[in-house]
């Protein structure tokens, strides 16, 4: 398939549905996510990951921890065939989610499909961890 037509393939759009509908979770929670699939038209995936993960933003360099991890080949449990999936995971203790000023602690559910023509397709879904508040900027007096 030329770069052309590939361009021409439509972007799949998933909708992920957390067990907690605020998406705010504690350490140790279990996090439930189901997820449905639009938008494959004839390419149906020949694998989807799933992965509970955090990272960080911010200056120097950004760090990613992944948590969950699950591949899914097996055709019963692949869209078209399913066009809905869902996994589940324990959170751990930490580290939790965090707004600072300078690095800042992000979750996230990843779902990504891998398809025969060599393409892949992420959607990522944030979540939040802990209650810390956020940081604030320190005051520098004149």
């Amino acid at each position: 398939m030329s770069t052309a037509q590939e361009g021409l393939r439509p972007t799949p759009r998933v909708v992920a549905l957390f067990s907690h509908g605020d998406r705010h979770y504690e350490p140790l929670d279990p996090v439930e996510v189901r997820y449905e699939v639009e938008g494959l038209d004839d390419e149906p995936p020949r694998a989807v990951e799933h992965s509970v993960l955090w990272f960080t933003e911010g200056k120097g360099e950004e760090d990613l921890g992944v948590h969950f991890f699950e591949r899914v080949v097996a055709p019963e449990r692949l869209p078209p065939n399913a066009p809905m999936g869902q996994f589940s995971c324990r959170l751990p203790h930490s580290p939790l989610s965090y707004e600072g000023v300078v690095v800042k602690i992000r979750w996230c559910v990843r779902i990504r499909f891998f398809f025969d023509s060599g393409r892949d397709y992420v959607s990522e879904h944030e979540f939040t961890v802990g209650l810390l508040p956020p940081a604030r900027p320190l005051m520098t007096i004149p």
